[in-house]
C-alpha cells in the first residue's frame, strides 16, 4: 500500500513539472494564454489592427519626371557649372529619359526587356548630351552619372595638433 501512495506522489509530481515545462515553453508562463497578445508590462494587443483612420498609399501620387529631374539640376547645375543654355539641354533630355522610364515601370515588362529598354534610353539620352554640350562637360556629366548625380563634397583636411 505504501508502494502504490508513493507511486501516486511521485507521478504527480512529475506530472507537475512536466506541465511547468511545456506552460513555459509555449509562451504560457507569463500572463496567461496568448502571452505575446496580453503582456504583463502595458496594454494588450489585439489579433485586429486598429481600425482608426488611416492614410491610404494610394492618394499619394507618384513624383513626375519634371519633380525628379528638378530635384537633380541643383546638384548637376553646381559640379558641372552650365550656362542656362546648358542647363536646358541636359534639362529637356533628362526629363524625356526619366519619362520614358516611368512609361516603362508602368508597361511591367520583364525584368530582362525592361533592362535592356532602359539601358536603350541611356543610350539616346547621352548621344543627345553629346551634342548639345561640349566635350568636357559631357565626360564630366557621364563621370556624375556615374556616381549617382551625387556632387562631391570636399572634405576639409583637419590638422593634428600634437
Amino acid at each position: 500500500m505504501k508502494n502504490i501512495k508513493t507511486l501516486i506522489v511521485l507521478s504527480f509530481v512529475t506530472g507537475l513539472f512536466a506541465i511547468t515545462d511545456m506552460a513555459a515553453q509555449y509562451g504560457y508562463g507569463y500572463g496567461g494564454y496568448g502571452y505575446p497578445y496580453n503582456n504583463r508590462y502595458g496594454r494588450g494587443q489585439s489579433m485586429v489592427p486598429n481600425g482608426g483612420p488611416t492614410e491610404s498609399k494610394k492618394d499619394e501620387t507618384p513624383p513626375t519626371a519634371e519633380e525628379i529631374v528638378d530635384a537633380q539640376m541643383p546638384s548637376i547645375t553646381e559640379e558641372l557649372t552650365l550656362d542656362p543654355f546648358e542647363q536646358a539641354v541636359v534639362r529637356t533630355a533628362l526629363v524625356q529619359s526619366v519619362q520614358k522610364k516611368i512609361e516603362i515601370q508602368i508597361l511591367e515588362l520583364e525584368p530582362l526587356k525592361t533592362k535592356e529598354e532602359f539601358e536603350k534610353i541611356d543610350r539616346n539620352t547621352l548621344e543627345e548630351l553629346k551634342m548639345g554640350l561640349p566635350e568636357d562637360k559631357y565626360k564630366a556629366f557621364v563621370a556624375l552619372q556615374e556616381n549617382s548625380f551625387k556632387a562631391d563634397k570636399k572634405k576639409k583636411k583637419k590638422n593634428k595638433k600634437d
